[in-house]
């Protein structure tokens, strides 16, 4: 995306025309009856990538790269219902209000699910995973910490093609043009918004290779490098939530998923912290690989 932003600054220099990051004309298309939503699509390409790297950076660690395919047979599951709850429970009007319908909690390929809520959701069922395998959690976690960041950078995207999640008002040339059909009331056509599914595009891919590059030169212990992902994702995910405008419940003046942001940031430092203290192994012993395949 830095190559679009690069060639709209030069459009908007050379031509003296207003620039801005222009929105896809729809979100999803048909195959025969069976509708291809882009957001479905880009979430499930971002799970197989996430897959795959956590496989190549599992292995390193010394760990099976088969268990990861076992894992995920739990954590993504327990990921898509942990996502469409958080959504609820934070967005209750939307089905228990006056004009809510309960049943659409069901109705999850319309949309409403919630990063937060996916990851809590992923830990419990990869922890389930893990657990029945025998093996411990700290080399895992910290195998998948950066893959997370780029599966959510992937799925950000989808944000952009349902024109949604968008920022405030913005003039600058990077700012992004939105449908008239998914204007927000109150703001006059042609309004450019900060495209924050971008911000978070490039704070999360960024995020990752600190994550790579720390893993790296340091020698963490386990679950260290776990604990830095949340602490990074959720200091990108404060000031992005603070920029959005869409329709959010307030608790002591700040969007309530800013303060899930702080939370989370206090969550990372305190058990990056004590994840030192403990001094476990990130790696897979020898010995914890045996056990495995006896079992």
């Amino acid at each position: 995306m830095f190559w679009l932003v690069d060639k709209l600054l030069t459009m908007n220099l050379l031509t003296g025309l207003p620039a801005a990051i222009p929105s896809p004309p729809q979100g999803v298309w048909y195959l025969g009856p069976i509708p291809l939503r882009a957001y479905g699509l880009l979430i499930a390409f971002a799970m197989v990538v996430a897959v795959l790297l956590t496989r190549r950076r599992y292995e390193r660690r010394g760990g099976d790269g088969e268990l990861v395919f076992d894992v995920a047979l739990w954590a993504i599951p327990f990921g898509i219902v942990g996502a469409r709850l958080y959504h609820v429970i934070t967005s209750p009007h939307d089905y228990f209000g006056p004009n809510g319908q309960w049943l659409e909690i069901f109705r999850i390929w319309e949309g409403g699910i919630a990063i937060m809520g996916g990851v809590l959701g992923g830990v419990i069922g990869g922890y389930i995973g893990l657990r029945r395998a025998g093996q411990r959690v700290g080399p895992f976690a910290d195998s998948v910490a950066p893959t997370l960041l780029v599966a959510q950078a992937i799925g950000r995207f989808g944000n952009w093609f349902n024109q949604e999640l968008f920022g405030k008002p913005t003039t600058l040339p990077w700012g992004l043009k939105i449908d008239e059909n998914h204007l927000p009331r109150g703001y006059e056509p042609g309004t450019l918004f900060h495209p924050t599914f971008l911000y978070e595009v490039i704070w999360n891919l960024t995020m990752a290779g600190v994550l790579v590059l720390l893993d790296k030169k340091f020698k963490f212990k386990g679950g260290q490098v776990i604990f830095l992902y949340v602490a990074f994702y959720a200091t990108g995910r404060f000031w992005i939530e603070n920029l959005r405008i869409d329709p959010a419940n307030v608790f002591l003046g700040m969007r309530l998923n800013a303060w899930s942001a702080v939370v989370l940031i206090i969550i990372g430092v305190v058990g990056f912290l004590i994840a030192g203290k403990r001094g476990a192994s990130t790696r897979v012993e020898p010995h914890e690989m045996a056990e495995e395949n006896v079992e």
